[in-house]
């Protein structure tokens, strides 16, 4: 179960970098400020963690909980950091997302 939870941990670390990443793009230069080079050293630093997880998880497992981690947090600070708002059909993903995490946790291996 730890690494489950290290695997949410790494997650939402990548996502700081993306919300990092995401100021970046509203720069006049999105490459070279400030946030992009935050956003890059944010994002490199996760690669570490993912080779230690990756000794105790199945490659497959890691990705379905990163991918759907990643897209419950990244819809959670577009809404609440970019004003962003989400359709029904963007909701419903959502919910069948956290339904298919819930699945993995509960009877993955």
């Amino acid at each position: 179960m730890w690494a489950y939870v290290a695997v949410l941990a790494l997650t939402a670390v990548a996502v700081l970098g993306d919300y990092f990443l995401k100021l970046a793009s509203a720069e006049d230069d999105a490459i070279w400020n400030r946030w992009f080079l935050l956003g890059l050293t944010v994002l490199s630093g996760t690669t570490f963690g993912w080779v230690f997880i990756m000794r105790h998880m199945k490659l497959a497992a890691i990705g379905i909980v990163y991918s759907i981690t990643m897209i419950l947090l990244l819809a959670l600070v577009g809404v609440l950091c970019f004003d962003e708002r989400l359709s029904i059909a963007e909701l419903a993903g959502l919910a069948l997302a956290i339904a298919a995490l819930v699945l993995l946790v509960r009877f993955g291996e």
